[in-house]
């Protein structure tokens, strides 16, 4: 017999596939009609975000053990909220790969590979669903980042809905992404004797990762949000880049090449015309907006920061 948590990590792909056929049934916003996919796509996204999110931090509230004994300590539920994500990032893999190219998505794929394969080693073990559920907190930092997105998506973006967001993704970062990121690498660390030498490698190196990609992702928010949001009076060495065109099935799109390509920092960047992006799926979305000049270069300080956050994507 299949054990438990694989039946409810089945259950929550059918579940989140149905919701993607639903949603289709649904109008979309007028001015996000042009990008219908992805309007869906993040939709369903925001909707576990806050499921996940929210789960972990009352569970975490209502039975600290879970944190204190990573391992061990946890309610027969807390696994069933790890199960599901786990359905939710395999059917958000099966739309990625339903309506985006591989060479679009094989990053984010790759993100949704290794989040699977980690969360998985707790639904089928029964161990580490407090660790598990510790990482789940990221998921309400993903959920301002799914939010922002669509506001730019419906051109809502300037306004003061885009401008709240902008702020509650910074201080989301902050509070539900790097503080959990370094309670698990400390955890980790300390524990390195009891825990096997092959999770402690997997998951070193991708604290490591998601932790360096949090900290630019809160500079390009910081950046293109608040500082470039000001007025600034123009001077010598003003430069601006501007995207590049490109095409698509529904007319001529401003795609960023500056755009780096895991999930929760395409969602940091908001609009990447033609290609997906944190998970096309939930991470990446055609740009609906005008772009704008992405800041000024005329000081030495502002060089180094204009260099810091236009980071050439790997794809």
């Amino acid at each position: 017999m299949a054990p438990p948590g694989l039946l409810v990590a089945g259950a929550s792909f059918l579940a989140f596939r149905g919701l993607h056929w639903g949603l289709r049934r649904l109008p979309t916003p007028e001015l996000a009609a042009r990008d219908r996919w992805q309007w869906r796509n993040l939709c369903v996204s925001l909707a576990h975000s806050l499921l996940s999110g929210a789960g972990a931090l009352l569970g975490l509230s209502l039975h600290p053990q879970m944190a204190a004994d990573p391992i061990h300590g946890h309610p027969s539920w807390a696994l069933v909220l790890v199960a599901v994500s786990v359905g939710y990032f395999l059917a958000d893999g099966a739309d990625l790969l339903r309506n985006q190219t591989l060479g679009k998505t094989w990053d984010l794929l790759c993100h949704h590979l290794v989040v699977v394969s980690c969360l998985s080693t707790a639904v089928l073990s029964g161990h580490y669903v407090g660790f598990s559920m510790v990482s789940l907190l990221l998921e309400l930092n993903s959920a301002c980042l799914h939010l922002r997105k669509l506001l730019l998506l419906s051109r809502q973006a300037p306004s003061l809905a885009f401008s709240v967001t902008s702020w509650a993704s910074l201080a989301t970062l902050a509070l539900f992404r790097l503080v959990p990121l370094g309670w698990m690498s400390l955890w980790l660390f300390r524990q390195r004797h009891q825990v096997p030498l092959a999770l402690v490698t997997l998951g070193g190196i991708g604290l490591v990762t998601v932790g360096v990609m949090s900290i630019i992702l809160g500079i390009r928010i910081l950046v293109n949000d608040v500082l470039q949001s000001r007025p600034h009076p123009p001077s010598p060495g003003h430069e601006k880049t501007r995207g590049t065109r490109t095409h698509r099935d529904d007319g001529p799109v401003t795609r960023d090449n500056s755009t780096l390509s895991l999930k929760d920092y395409r969602e940091a960047m908001g609009p990447s015309l033609g290609e997906v992006g944190p998970g096309q799926g939930d991470e990446g979305l055609p740009c609906t907006v005008p772009h704008r000049g992405e800041g000024q270069t005329g000081s030495s300080a502002s060089r180094f920061l204009f260099q810091l956050t236009h980071i050439p994507s790997p794809c």
